[in-house]
């Protein structure tokens, strides 16, 4: 009896780890400025992590980087990837943000202020997985248009 609880915990464990690692989005993301085009006096990600925490199917999306001054910025978001408004703090952009999943290797994003949407984009991971680009499209807070791709290699 002891034996076969201890090949199930060790079957749930790998298997745990299995669908982690098969997530092409997770994991740490750094940008790739030479592949990227990015508007002048918007903000960057220098490095972007995707933590699953695989417990009530929660996901930690955390971003350092640069505000269109070239100030610090760090951005915290936690919620799912179902679409739905969640709290981002740290985000001179936006307070709320949704991620909607179209495929194993697509998301859409939506970031919002006030109630008001000031960016859209789309996430596309590589095939095999080593890099992803983000395509952004907003207002700054100063009220200048943008279109920005932004090129991740995953670190």
């Amino acid at each position: 009896m002891r034996n076969k609880t201890i090949a199930l915990s060790l079957g749930l464990i790998l298997a745990a780890g299995a669908l982690y690692a098969a997530d092409p989005f997770m994991g740490t993301w750094k940008l790739n400025e030479s592949k990227s085009k990015l508007t002048r006096g918007t903000a960057k990600n220098n490095k972007v992590v995707y933590d699953d925490h695989l417990i009530r199917n929660k996901v930690t999306v955390t971003s350092d980087g640069v505000d269109g001054d070239g100030k610090p910025v760090h951005a915290e978001w936690k919620g799912k990837f179902n679409g739905k408004d969640y709290e981002v703090t740290g985000d001179p952009s936006g307070d709320m943000r949704s991620y909607t999943k179209v495929n194993d290797q697509t998301m859409d994003m939506i970031v919002k202020k006030g109630g008001k949407i000031t960016a859209h984009g789309r996430i596309v991971v590589s095939a095999d997985g080593k890099s992803r680009v983000v395509t952004l499209t907003g207002t700054t807070a100063k009220g200048k248009k943008f279109t920005n791709t932004a090129v991740y290699d995953k670190e």
